[in-house]
């Protein structure tokens, strides 16, 4: 009889919900784990037989607990975090130009990113996500920052057509963009991108040097695209064509190319989306909050169109919880398709996990608890009176959870998370900067 494996984590618990295969619910089982990588997944009974921890390996015993894949956050602009609850009830146009643009101009700089990230990251790892996808002024620092947290990431390079705190344009946010390229080309956490902000703000000559060097790197995009009826409109009378058929044109569309929001879609939209297997991005409270619009996602779904979620930033939406988006995207989907069969519990947990990652172009790594894939896990706590009686785990984690009782955290088969303790980051430290940043947001405001 050959002697057991040894191994560095064992995660054993009472169900473990691995999203692959489908509708799957394992009682009593254990999570085998070495060098961040899933070699086994298997009744508690047989793990003895098979493995045994190696001296600095660990093992977590979690009777009451649901195991699942890390939450995917595919679209957000972390470093807002620093602006949560700065402009509230107030419309998209008058939100970004009257409130959040001018706090960005004064405020924005390097130390901004880096403490705003810090927070976001805290928040983020504390509510079960342990990757995202990023759209924001030096990307460079939210980078270093998740490899400083142990967080996985995709980091887009902002591209706008007018000067910011980062650059003078897009020549020089892609200059910028393919240093960062290179510097991360061999991260196993973090994934370099393109984020041209938005077609009413981004120039056909700027979208076409974004393509072009996305292209080469194989690097994915990422845009803000059809979020209201305002910016289709416009966008038909300045082309003379809808955005997305623009940005088609341009050669942005392709199966790397994640389109957030999506809130006005018609039959051609839907087309160029399955034609070109671009993915969208829902970010249903944001939406909601800003009175964007709904994204269809039933009918994206039926058609074909692989839908991730998403919160956006904090500054649109107050939280970058994703079991809160869940449970959101699922009763929207509903209440918008008329239908109360529309978007389970189950298919909401797919779209906050692997259909993530399909749209950052990484499901081979993550997004569900597969053997040879990385350990992105998170464990929730299902004894809470509020969860009682339980018939089915996965209903419950969508419709009643919050997500204060998620309470260990791995990424890449690092504890990041234990017992609600973070321990890569230091949470009273980032509260107290934060608090710093508001007084100084504050002050700033005020003089302005």
């Amino acid at each position: 009889m050959s002697k057991p494996t040894l191994v560095d984590l064992i995660i054993a618990a009472r169900w473990i919900i691995p999203v692959v295969p489908e509708n799957t619910l394992l009682t009593d089982h254990a999570v085998i784990i070495n060098q961040g990588e899933i070699l086994a997944i298997l009744p508690q009974s047989e793990v003895d037989q098979h493995y045994t921890l190696s001296e600095q390996g660990q093992q977590f015993q979690l009777d009451q607990h649901a195991v699942i894949p890390g939450l995917i956050n595919s679209h957000s602009h972390t470093p807002m975090s620093l602006l949560k609850g700065y402009a509230d009830d107030t419309a998209l146009q008058t939100w970004l130009e009257d409130h959040i643009w001018p706090a960005e101009g004064r405020h924005v700089s390097a130390e901004f990113v880096r403490d705003g990230s810090r927070l976001a990251i805290a928040e983020m790892i504390k509510t079960g996500t342990t990757c995202f996808a990023d759209m924001y002024f030096f990307p460079e620092e939210t980078a270093e920052v998740c490899h400083e947290a142990g967080m996985r990431a995709q980091v887009t390079i902002p591209v706008m057509d007018f000067p910011t705190a980062w650059g003078s344009g897009p020549d020089e946010y892609l200059e910028k963009g393919a240093g960062l390229l290179e510097t991360y080309k061999n991260s196993e956490l973090v994934t370099i991108g393109f984020g041209p902000h938005a077609p009413y703000t981004v120039s056909d000559d700027a979208f076409k040097a974004t393509v072009a060097l996305a292209d080469q790197w194989q690097a994915p995009i990422q845009t803000h695209l059809h979020e209201t009826a305002f910016e289709v409109d416009e966008g038909i009378k300045a082309s003379g064509i809808r955005p997305s058929a623009r940005l088609h044109k341009l050669g942005v569309l392709t199966p790397a190319t994640q389109c957030v929001h999506m809130t006005q879609i018609d039959e051609s939209d839907i087309e160029l989306l399955l034609s070109t297997g671009a993915h969208v991005v829902h970010c249903p409270e944001s939406n909601l909050k800003l009175a964007s619009g709904f994204c269809p996602v039933d009918t994206l779904m039926k058609a074909g169109v692989n839908v991730a979620l998403a919160t956006d930033g904090s500054a649109s939406n107050n939280d970058l919880d994703m079991f809160s988006e869940m449970r959101t995207a699922a009763l929207l989907a509903k209440a918008v398709s008329k239908d109360a069969e529309a978007l389970s519990a189950q298919q909401a947990l797919t779209m906050a996990t692997l259909n993530g990652a399909k749209a950052l172009g990484i499901s081979d790594r993550v997004g569900s608890l597969e053997v040879g894939k990385k350990a992105d896990i998170c464990a929730i706590g299902m004894s809470d009176l509020a969860l009682q009686p339980i018939y089915n785990p996965v209903s419950q984690m969508v419709y009643c959870n919050n997500s204060q009782n998620v309470s260990h955290v791995w990424i890449n088969g690092q504890t990041v998370m234990s017992d609600r303790a973070l321990q890569t980051l230091n949470e009273a430290e980032i509260i107290a900067n934060a608090q710093q940043w508001g007084d100084t947001i504050r002050a700033g405001s005020q003089e302005a």
